[in-house]
């Protein structure tokens, strides 16, 4: 297994949820880290450590990001990160299955998210860079996200169900010198 670290610049995670039963909002997090060991024989990973600052929310609306970090949501006063580790992963590149669980709001709950390894490549520097992008959707009041308002003209606010999709580009990790 090879060692993968993160490339910031050219990842994302995202997340879509409905406003009002009519529309979706989108968001991301701005800052994170993703360590990964790598299968060379594949380019499958073979397992994965991730952790998501919860204050680095941006749904582009910042009354709203502050309201996402604040007790009804999020409350990043006590849960300033999101995590997700690795339990199983299977599949081919083409498309795979990464089982794992993932903690948000100091609840853990297993996920399974569909993924694919979008390549692998010596960038012009001569770094080994492998891409990968992944989906999955959760109920956020599985994870104790329970805020709502009820809408006069009938639903909620906010839905339940929070469609995640996360965009990675990682870099091989230089092994260390041997004296």
């Amino acid at each position: 297994m090879t060692a993968f670290a993160l490339d910031p610049a050219h990842s994302q995670v995202e997340f879509v949820v409905r406003h009002m039963v009519i529309s979706k909002v989108r968001g991301s997090f701005g800052s994170f880290r993703v360590d990964l060991d790598v299968d060379e024989s594949t380019n499958l990973p073979t397992s994965i450590n991730a952790e998501i600052d919860v204050n680095s929310i941006d749904t582009k609306v910042a009354d709203r990001d502050a309201h996402l970090r604040s007790a009804d949501f999020f409350h990043v006063e006590l849960h300033e990160k999101m995590t997700f580790r690795s339990t199983r992963i299977a599949g081919s590149p083409e498309k795979f299955t990464i089982d794992g669980d993932l903690t948000i709001h100091g609840v853990t709950r297993p996920v399974t998210l569909n993924a694919s390894v979008d390549g692998r490549l010596n960038d012009p520097w001569g770094n080994d860079r492998i891409a990968y992008s992944a989906k999955t959707k959760i109920n956020r009041k599985d994870f104790g996200l329970t805020y709502n308002q009820a809408l006069e003209a009938g639903g909620v606010l906010v839905g339940e169900d929070v469609e995640i999709e996360l965009t990675l580009e990682a870099v091989k990790v230089a092994a260390p010198a041997t004296v």
